[in-house]
């Protein structure tokens, strides 16, 4: 099960966050920051995957943003990486080549995004066309 999806700029700014485990404020900023520390400073030539607490953190890297994915030990690593390229590939599509602008300056499209391919933790879609379909039939009223 998914646990956390954070967007996360080079500089460890968070850009978007959702959590799908009930975790209180203090605990989730600490839990970012901890996560942002640990994904950030890595090189490119490590792992996408690390243990962390009683979770493993899969992060991928695209322009200035990191998406880091937080989820239970027992979950397909390689899966995770797969939605991370396919929301990637989705925002590319929706916002013509996503930036970091894009995000902060459409947070709540972002977020809908980001709800029609996850739900309660687990992937429920990945069809970028079933997954952008509400969000332009909204656009369109």
């Amino acid at each position: 099960m998914i646990k956390f999806i954070l967007l996360v700029n080079k500089d460890g700014q968070s850009r978007l966050s959702r959590y799908y485990h009930n975790i209180l404020g203090e605990e989730r900023e600490n839990l970012e920051r901890e996560t942002i520390q640990k994904c950030l400073p890595r090189s490119k030539k490590e792992c996408s995957f690390l243990e962390y607490q009683n979770m493993m953190l899969i992060y991928r890297r695209y322009m200035s943003l990191f998406f880091i994915v937080g989820v239970d030990s027992d979950e397909n690593e390689l899966s995770i990486l797969e939605l991370i390229q396919n929301l990637v590939e989705t925002f590319d599509r929706y916002f013509n080549d996503v930036s970091e602008l894009d995000i902060t300056m459409n947070v709540e499209k972002a977020y809908m995004i980001l709800d029609e391919m996850i739900l309660n933790g687990h992937i429920i879609e990945t069809s970028k066309n079933r997954i952008l379909a509400p969000i332009y039939a909204t656009e369109n009223n």
